[in-house]
């Protein structure tokens, strides 16, 4: 008789606790994989995603890319990038659709990003938001934590826009996205409008901070103990989560940029989303973590006053007044995830030129 595969770690923790688990791809392969393999209710896209995906799956698209010059002869390349976008988006949202009706909007969305370009643009930040939320009824939109950013992201709710808060590496980050969303959430219900069906979530970027302290301990050669920067972002996410809990705020936190098995096992038990790409669902679930709740299990204080002392920058992203909103577009984890984010817009332009402009010399 064969037997049922063994259950893996990952579909055990979303069976046994709160924490549930999105996809970091809007590959349909990958998030199939993930959700039958792993329990997976949502996913995310973006242009480092879409180049991702590209790259591995041309042979999926390279058929359709040329069908969509086709359709669309007035196009450019980012606007065609856009439109790719879209519909690899909506492909993924289409996998999700049962998660999303079972549980009333509250999982089962895919993550569209919103153009990085436009951090410093409240307005045009909302209008794509506007557009990309109308696309499919389990869409959730991807706007940037800069200044603009947080007064889109109030808007965007206030309009019945679930959002999804990305460049985020900071407590006061992720307090302000959880003050803008209450804010558009109360303007809704002033007007007698339902917010119950909605689902936002803030980012926060944990691997990214790690990152970020690791270059500026090598540029400005401080010595740590080995290890003490792979908590940064774990500190900080753990920090928010107690906020949150403590006020109230309707949104989820949700874990992302992994850099090893902490980004997912710290957080454990909480009542957040953890989202992985498919690659570390798999070296996951090879591992030997077990599944066991530690979200509530502080950080070694050691290391916290460690980094507290070592790093104004570990300081202005634990402190919940570490930086005002208006500091937000300066943090050096946002100028250089917005930096790479653009860059791989431009990438996938360039990719998406070889079909619109073959090169008569290959």
């Amino acid at each position: 008789m064969p037997t049922e595969p063994a259950e893996t770690a990952l579909h055990r923790m979303t069976r046994t606790t709160p924490t549930v688990l999105w996809n970091d791809s809007c590959s349909t392969e990958e998030l199939a994989a993930s959700i039958g393999e792993n329990g997976a209710v949502g996913a995310t896209c973006n242009p480092v995603i879409v180049l991702g995906v590209l790259r591995k799956e041309l042979h999926r698209w390279k058929d359709r890319i040329p069908a969509l010059i086709r359709e669309a002869p007035t196009l450019a390349e980012d606007q065609l990038a856009w439109r790719l976008t879209e519909e690899m988006s909506l492909e993924a949202a289409r996998l999700l659709e049962p998660v999303f009706r079972k549980e009333a909007g509250h999982n089962g969305r895919l993550s569209i990003q919103t153009d990085p370009r436009l951090f410093r643009d409240a307005r045009a930040l909302v209008d794509q938001a506007q557009h990309f939320s109308s696309l499919a009824p389990n869409v959730i939109v991807k706007i940037p934590v800069t200044a603009a950013g947080i007064e889109a992201i109030e808007e965007a709710t206030s309009r019945g826009i679930s959002i999804n808060a990305t460049v985020s590496f900071t407590v006061p980050q992720a307090i302000a996205v959880a003050e803008a969303v209450e804010r558009g959430l109360r303007r809704r219900e002033a007007r007698g409008q339902e917010t119950a069906t909605m689902g936002p979530v803030c980012t926060i970027m944990v691997g990214r901070l790690d990152d970020w302290l690791k270059g500026v301990a090598e540029r400005e050669g401080i010595v740590t103990t080995p290890g003490a920067c792979d908590w940064a972002g774990v500190a900080v996410m753990k920090k928010a989560y107690r906020i949150y809990r403590e006020r109230g705020y309707r949104l989820r936190l949700l874990s992302a940029a992994f850099r090893n098995h902490l980004h997912w096992s710290e957080f454990i038990g909480g009542d957040v989303v953890i989202s992985p790409p498919f690659e570390w669902q798999r070296r996951f679930n090879r591992s030997e973590v077990t599944i066991e709740s530690r979200m509530d299990t502080a950080v070694d204080p050691a290391i916290v006053e460690e980094l507290t002392r070592k790093f104004a920058e570990f300081r202005r992203a634990f402190d919940e007044h570490g930086m005002t909103v208006q500091e937000f577009d300066h943090y050096g984890a946002t100028r250089r995830t917005l930096r790479q984010f653009c860059q791989a817009f431009t990438e996938l332009s360039t990719l998406l030129r070889e079909f619109l402009i073959p090169n008569p010399d290959a």
